[in-house]
């Protein structure tokens, strides 16, 4: 069985665009969605827009939260 050492001193042997695209793919793997999670976000989001549409809430301009005009 290889070490994640002797795996790193092939790994930099590859391509730069190899690299890369082995660098992309372990990533993914650590971004993988939680669906309950989601489900919870999105049901938050629609309360939150719910409650903006309803005038329960008011939105601050882009200015005022990050001080810059653009």
């Amino acid at each position: 069985m290889e070490t994640s050492k002797s795996l790193l001193k092939k790994a930099l042997l590859l391509k730069p665009g190899d690299r890369f695209l082995l660098i992309d793919e372990l990533v993914r793997t650590l971004d993988e969605p939680n669906r309950e999670i989601d489900a919870i976000w999105t049901e938050e989001a629609e309360k939150r827009l719910r409650a903006h549409r309803e005038g329960k809430t008011q939105g601050v301009p882009f200015k005022d939260v990050f001080g810059e005009d653009l």
